[in-house]
């Protein structure tokens, strides 16, 4: 009976020690070396925070080493500077910058989604590519529930601190996008999610077709909204008509992204499928333990 209980023992050391080793494994290779040729990643906090606070989202961004980063706060001043907020809101929505290779293009993350209220990852992916910003991993995180404003202007000013200031115009037009596009899935009957791929194929037809003119701009968004079969009301139409004058008019080069906004449309496509993907996960824990609870059941009976 020892020997059985001692094979039993090393059984699930052996199935829990690789478990826990890939996960180590996972977590050290994405420690923060400094990166001499791109930069220390940005971590930009909202000033709200408590220190507590504060420290769960610097474990959530999963900054390891404050002295290889760069840290800032963004507050109310800021925010009503970079996106024309409220000056006395509150901030807790933060966000972590990493650069990366030219090419390599923009990658968003939301680390806490639910407590990300209006902006979902691919409305800031849109955003930022309006604003210019390429070439980076966007982390952001809050410990409560927020909208997400405070993590878009913590981008603005983190870029505003490094000397990468973004052109005023294009930032200002991307703020526009963002409330355009919160408004539409709030209360235009369309979910966040149709709401990024409409975004997405108007821009890409933008790319493709260059208007040259406000009629062409409406011409293409209703060409859009009836492609994805999707009915909006008459200002509503004139909304999204409007803000694409305007990107049409800051000849913004889309091809350049075009990449980016081709994931974008098929993350959106992909999000039924990641209930089925973190389902198959957890299957394969659930065997795990089946698999011990049997072997155990076997050299017991």
């Amino acid at each position: 009976m020892l020997k059985r209980f001692t094979f039993i023992l090393l059984s699930l050391l052996m199935i829990f020690g690789f478990i826990g080793n890939q996960l180590t494994f996972a977590s050290t290779n994405d420690g923060e070396g400094i990166n001499e040729k791109l930069g220390v990643p940005i971590v930009v906090y909202g000033d709200t925070l408590s220190d507590a606070q504060e420290k769960e989202v610097r474990n959530l961004l999963e900054v390891q080493n404050q002295e290889n980063i760069d840290e800032y706060r963004v507050n109310g001043k800021d925010i009503a500077n970079y996106i024309d907020g409220n000056p006395n809101s509150r901030m807790y929505s933060s966000v972590k910058i990493t650069p990366k290779e030219k090419g390599s293009g923009l990658e968003v993350n939301l680390v806490t989604p639910d407590n990300i209220t209006q902006v979902t990852k691919e409305m800031y992916k849109n955003a930022l590519l309006t604003a210019g910003v390429q070439n980076a991993t966007v982390d952001v995180a809050s410990p409560v529930k927020v909208s997400g404003h405070s993590a878009l202007t913590g981008i603005y000013k983190a870029y505003d601190e490094k000397g990468a200031k973004l052109d005023q115009e294009r930032m200002k037009v991307a703020n526009e996008e963002l409330d355009v596009a919160t408004k539409l899935a709030e209360d235009a009957g369309i979910n966040q999610e149709q709401v990024s791929e409409l975004i997405s194929a108007i821009k890409k037809e933008i790319a493709k077709q260059n208007p040259a003119s406000k009629e062409e701009v409406e011409q293409i968004v209703n060409e859009q909204l009836k492609s994805l079969n999707i009915e909006l009301s008459a200002e509503d139409r004139q909304l999204l008509t409007n803000l694409f004058n305007k990107i049409r008019s800051l000849n913004i080069n889309f091809n350049e992204v075009q990449k980016q906004l081709d994931e974008i449309t098929s993350s959106v496509k992909d999000l039924i499928n990641d209930k089925g993907f973190w389902n198959s996960v957890a299957n394969f824990f659930n065997s795990i333990m089946n698999a011990v609870a049997n072997l155990i059941n076997s050299l017991l009976s």
